[in-house]
């Protein structure tokens, strides 16, 4: 009787995977048509409100402002300037900046750091006249600390006379 079990338990184990198998179909679905996704393209040129962004829109003479010797007064020729940098700052009105104030080597460290904040200032005073809201304008004063041309002539000097525009990401 065990063989007759056995036997019997084979045959319908056997059934059952026979059952199980899977046929070919008939037919073979066609094959995947490839479809054009289009690939998003990079944003070429700078980021918007980037440092480089801002200095292609307004010009790299723009972004600074020069100062004779002692002074803090915006001139017509610094008007311009700013009026620029008014219009990029009033088109990308998410876009924050710092305007740093800086002195030539001559005169007292807090001097120079006092120079410097009254030249950012007035370069802020300025814009803000103009439109650009004040609590958009950070300002610091760097005093002589940071020049941008080394020497002690009057062309280094003139050049380390200034308030830069910096844009903040």
């Amino acid at each position: 009787m065990n063989t007759r079990i056995a036997t019997g338990l084979m045959l319908a184990s056997t059934i059952a995977l026979a059952a199980c198998s899977k046929k070919a179909p008939e037919e073979l679905p066609p094959p995947p048509t490839e479809t054009a996704t289009p690939t998003p393209t990079a944003p070429t040129g700078p980021t918007v409100g980037s440092q480089a962004h801002f200095v292609d829109a307004v010009g790299q003479e723009n972004t600074v402002v020069y100062f004779d010797t002692d002074r803090f007064n915006i001139d017509a020729e610094d008007q311009t300037k700013l009026q620029r940098q008014a219009q990029y700052f009033s088109q990308y009105q998410q876009v924050n900046f710092t305007i740093e104030g800086h002195c030539d080597e001559r005169g007292t460290r807090e001097y120079n750091l006092a120079l410097g904040e009254r030249r950012a200032n007035a370069a802020k005073n300025y814009l803000v006249s103009i439109g650009i809201p004040a609590n958009r304008i950070r300002t610091v004063s760097y005093g002589k600390e940071r020049p941008v041309a080394l020497g002690s002539n009057e062309s280094a000097w003139a050049q380390n006379r200034r308030a830069a525009t910096i844009t903040i990401n």
